[in-house]
Formats: C-alpha cells, sequence, structure tokens
C-alpha cells in the first residue's frame, strides 16, 4: 500500500502529504496518499493552496483511476504555475511557447524563401552556361587543334577561352536538372 512506513504494523500508517498538512488520520483508503506521497509534502500543500483539498478531492472522484496520475500532474503544474504568476498562471508559459513557436515559422519561411532564391538563381546560372556551351559548339566541332593551341592567332585563342569555359561549365554542372541540395 502507498501510505505504509516500510516495516510497520498493519494497522499502522504514515499519513501521506495531504493528511499530514490537513492534520487527519491518514485511512487505508485515502484518495490523497497515492498521488501525494509523505515524502513530497510541497506536491500537495501547492495544490492545496491553489485548488483547496476538498476541489482537489472532487475532481479526483470525478476522474476515471486509469487517468488520476495524469490529473495531478496537471494540478501541480498548473498550481506551480499560479504560484508563479497569480494572474495568468500556466497560460504566460503557453503564450510564451506560442510566440516563439511563431517566430520559428517566420525563420523557417524566410530560410525557404531564401532557397527558392538561390535555386532560382542556381537555374538562372545554369541556363546561361549552357546557351554560352551551346553558342560555342560551331567553334568546337569547325576548329583546328593548331588554331586553340596557337597564341598568336587572336581568333584560336578567344575560341580556346570559349572551349575552356564551356567544358568547365559542362564539368561543373554535369546533373542539370536535378536538385543543388538533397534532403
Amino acid at each position: 500500500m502507498f501510505g505504509r512506513k516500510p516495516g510497520a504494523g498493519a494497522g499502522q500508517v504514515s499519513p501521506c502529504a495531504a493528511c499530514k498538512l490537513l492534520r487527519r488520520r491518514c485511512a487505508a483508503d485515502c484518495m490523497f496518499a497515492p498521488y501525494f506521497p509523505a515524502d513530497e509534502p510541497q506536491k500537495f500543500a501547492t495544490v492545496h493552496r491553489v485548488f483547496g483539498a476538498s476541489n482537489v478531492n472532487k475532481l479526483l472522484q470525478e476522474v476515471p483511476v486509469e487517468q488520476r496520475t495524469d490529473a495531478v500532474s496537471s494540478l501541480v503544474y498548473e498550481a506551480d504555475a499560479r504560484v508563479r504568476d497569480p494572474v495568468y498562471g500556466c497560460v504566460a508559459a503557453i503564450s510564451s511557447l506560442q510566440r516563439q513557436i511563431d517566430a520559428l515559422h517566420a525563420q523557417l519561411a524566410i530560410a525557404q524563401a531564401e532557397m527558392v532564391r538561390i535555386r532560382l538563381h542556381h537555374a538562372a546560372y545554369l541556363a546561361r552556361s549552357t546557351a554560352a556551351t551551346v553558342a560555342i559548339a560551331p567553334f568546337i566541332s569547325d576548329t583546328s587543334s593548331s588554331a586553340l593551341t596557337t597564341p598568336s592567332d587572336n581568333a584560336g585563342d578567344v575560341v580556346a577561352k570559349k572551349l575552356h569555359f564551356g567544358y568547365d561549365t559542362l564539368l561543373e554542372h554535369a546533373h542539370v536538372g536535378q536538385p543543388m541540395w538533397s534532403y
């Protein structure tokens, strides 16, 4: 049983925190004993100060047995919040968390917009690079190897630079059409 002292006789019951605070005898079927053990007196003291023992007792009787532990946890949380902030209680914490969520949503939207901007910029770059590669394609097939290697020939020099740029672009962007980042 929850309220019994270890090694105590069958008739001796250690009072739970509620019965100790209320200065009453803790019965074997005490409603508070399973949820407010003697080693946590502050837990019941706070709940009692905010809600009152009678209201807590009524509430626990209305809640199904399997949900009472969660109900007591909620009461303790709300009571602690009311002690810290008598006006707003746990609503202040909820409001603060909601503001943080809203701020994070705004940051996420900004980051997503930046990603779209970068992708569009990257796509435009790829389009310009592909257009430049297509524009120099006639030079590649019509140009002899001597025109590409002779530095004195200005036309060949220009073709060599374009050819070099075109191949770099092709090598850098071999995966055109695929996303820049993987998720």
